[in-house]
């Protein structure tokens, strides 16, 4: 138990306040001494309170103040919640905002596969709504984990992400290929705030480095309704496994196309592209798993 040496110290921390300290209530009104000396460590920093309270008596204050707060013993948790373990674990970037492309896809310049029967779909690989064709390549699957970046990325349910690439030769559905809708499709996040999508790898066109649009919606609904995205980014793809990829049938053009441009002289990438480059595994052989971290 922590009690003797409270009153001096009480008294010393008053002859603090006299001296220009400013105590600030609210949060800590309800803290006792051991709120009052956490505050008084905040404005005046550890130095100054250190050297005002003679070191080992403090000490022994701040060994009650541990407790207090919980961070000396069990089942303890502070009034703001904010040294929770899920908090000090959990720090998470917002996803990067980027542009859609002049492909998007989503009726904001035209074309709208949002709309389509069957839109909602984790493989996205063939033609839907009345078209039949199915784009050709390297497997690929694409998980994205949805997150809340002001809540201890906290998992997103019930959210949705719609999702769209080129095809190996580097062309866009509904664009450059007007006769087809593949390699576009949205899910609903789940209770880990996960959607998955099964494709192909894409290619290396020119000027741009291999990879993925997408945009995140509060709802399905949202989604399907091509309103009020919340986020809207590209995952990008290791340049390695890039390389591996385009040495196979049907990616010659990508071969020469990414010997040209690297993430830093990318119009997306160029200033960081640390939280959108995803983690790839998996071979040519068996095709490959992409995985992504998106805060929202």
């Amino acid at each position: 138990m922590c009690t003797a040496g409270s009153p001096p110290l009480l008294a010393l921390a008053f002859i603090w306040l006299g001296e220009g300290g400013t105590m600030r209530h609210g949060d800590d009104h309800h803290h006792g001494l051991a709120g009052d000396l956490k505050t008084m460590a905040k404005l005046a920093g550890r130095r100054r309170i250190l050297g005002f309270f003679a070191g080992a008596t403090l000490l022994s204050v701040l060994g009650c103040e541990g407790e207090a707060d919980g961070t000396g013993g069990e089942g303890g948790s502070g009034a703001g919640g904010s040294t929770s373990s899920g908090t000090s674990n959990g720090e998470c970037s917002g996803i990067p905002e980027e542009t859609a492309g002049p492909y998007p896809g989503d009726g904001t310049n035209g074309a709208n596969a949002l709309v389509l029967d069957g839109i909602v779909r984790s493989d996205i690989r063939s033609s839907i709504g009345g078209l039949s064709g199915t784009a050709e390549g390297i497997p690929l699957t694409v998980t994205l984990t949805v997150v809340d970046d002001g809540d201890g990325c906290a998992s997103l349910a019930g959210y949705a992400v719609y999702l769209w690439h080129c095809d190996r030769d580097g062309n866009y559905s509904m664009y450059t290929v007007t006769d087809q809708n593949y390699l576009r499709g949205v899910q609903e996040t789940d209770e880990e705030g996960k959607v998955t999508f099964t494709t192909i790898f894409p290619a290396c066109y020119a000027g741009r480095m291999p990879h993925i649009h997408f945009e995140v919606y509060e709802s399905l609904e949202a989604a399907t309704s091509g309103h009020n995205a919340i986020a809207t980014s590209q995952l990008a793809l290791p340049t390695e496994v890039c390389g591996e990829v385009y040495e196979t049938d049907g990616y010659a053009q990508s071969v020469q196309n990414l010997g040209q441009i690297s993430f830093a002289s990318d119009n997306v990438f160029s200033d960081g592209v640390d939280l959108q480059l995803a983690e790839v595994t998996g071979a040519v052989e068996d095709g490959y798993v992409a995985t992504l971290t998106v805060a929202v």
